[in-house]
């Protein structure tokens, strides 16, 4: 099966998801007129809240964002489902949004922490670098005076100072 076969079918699913997902407002039905009917009537129109408690159907106040409790109490107010209420639907929002933020905190701070291993490997490799210089600067130090010691021993001068005594 190579992709021009799978095209249409993508394009079928697509457009019917579309069709279902954007059930578009039909001009010129009020959402107050459908009162006493269901629910899933109501909801067809998706400028439509249906409040269980009243089962009336208003059109959804769009300023407000949430309808106001004068209207239809969050736990009666549904639009777009029937079975989902804006109650569960904040909640479950709220609980998502706080699992996304706490994984991005993780992600965030096990970058950070994986950057700080990487520098504290760099930083052992310093360490490593500057004892050995230390390391070599000392052992040069040693010959050195082992030379000056040896120079002083074949001119005589490595015994005690003869002017010390006088200070």
């Amino acid at each position: 099966m190579d992709l021009r076969s799978l095209a249409p079918v993508v394009l079928l699913l697509a457009f019917s998801s579309t069709t279902v997902l954007a059930q578009s407002a039909t001009p010129g039905v009020v959402c107050e007129s459908m009162n006493g009917t269901s629910c899933e009537q109501c909801l067809t129109n998706v400028t439509c809240l249906w409040c269980i408690k009243t089962k009336a159907c208003v059109t959804y106040p769009v300023r407000t964002i949430l309808p106001p409790h004068s209207l239809c109490p969050l736990y009666d107010a549904r639009w777009g489902l029937c079975w989902m209420n804006f109650q569960n639907l904040i909640i479950t929002l709220a609980v998502l949004g706080g699992v996304i933020i706490i994984a991005l905190l993780v992600c965030m701070f096990c970058c950070c922490k994986c950057e700080n291993v990487g520098s504290s490997r760099f930083m052992a490799k310093m360490d490593r670098q500057i004892n050995k210089s230390r390391t070599k600067q000392e052992e040069r130090r040693a010959e050195m005076k082992q030379r000056h010691d040896d120079i002083r021993k074949k001119y005589g001068l490595s015994g005690p100072n003869p002017y010390s005594r006088f200070g």
